[in-house]
């Protein structure tokens, strides 16, 4: 039998079982030992360049996404030099990450918000983060996890796709996976949670063709054993 929905978009849905809280830390510590050198697989030195990165991601590769930052930040190296930067040369620099007219503007609108709010500078909070114009929940978790050391989950399509799989969440709007993940991972762990379930993702549990036979937490999960997700 499916289990009931963990959360809903409002209300208090109360505190997770304490089996799927169990099974899910079984999980983190499983993949803890099947990728135990996860991280961010972007480049960056500093939060800046961290910000406009995960920006750069979205719908592309990370290994893209690092062939074309060098470029970009020796051109562009701050928020005061992003933020006058000529449009076009801008988007011809990040023109191989795809969607570049609409990156572009998120990086100069961005960078604006940080030079007139912020003197240029990145703020550690989620709240501030979220109110600059381009970044969301996703991008401010990467940056805050991987530049400031505050835990964050990050729900990208990876994550999303895999906790249903794995029968930890039966949503698919990000804001509520987040928070039902959050109640299920213990908080020191929500930024390598992120990073191993990512890896896991784009290594052995492909959108395509997951590698059921191979994988390292079949045991773990209902699709591996054989039944069906929720």
């Amino acid at each position: 039998m499916a289990r009931a929905p963990l959360t809903v978009a409002t209300g208090d849905p109360g505190p997770p079982p304490a089996a799927l809280v169990r099974r899910a830390r079984a999980i983190n510590r499983a993949l803890a030992e099947v990728y135990p050198d996860a991280r961010c697989e972007l480049d960056f030195d500093g939060p800046f360049q961290l910000l406009c990165a995960t920006v750069l991601s979205a719908q592309c590769t990370d290994v893209r996404v690092n062939q074309v930052t060098p470029a970009l930040f020796a051109r562009f190296p701050d928020a005061f030099a992003m933020a006058s930067a000529p449009r076009e040369e801008l988007e011809e620099l990040i023109r191989p990450t795809g969607f570049f007219r609409s990156k572009a503007t998120s990086l100069l609108e961005l960078s604006r918000d940080l030079v007139e709010r912020h003197d240029g500078e990145v703020p550690g909070s989620l709240e501030e983060l979220v109110r600059l114009r381009g970044v969301g929940r996703k991008t401010a978790n990467v940056v805050l996890g991987n530049a400031f050391g505050v835990p964050g989950i990050t729900v990208d399509t990876h994550m999303g796709r895999l906790a249903r799989r794995l029968g930890l969440t039966v949503h698919d709007d990000p804001v509520v996976v987040e928070r039902e993940l959050n109640a299920l991972i213990e908080r020191p762990e929500w930024t390598l949670w992120s990073h191993r379930v990512i890896f896991h993702g784009r290594r052995r549990c492909t959108a395509r063709k997951p590698d059921c036979a191979s994988c390292e937490i079949a045991r773990l999960c209902p699709v591996g054993r054989g039944e069906k997700a929720p």
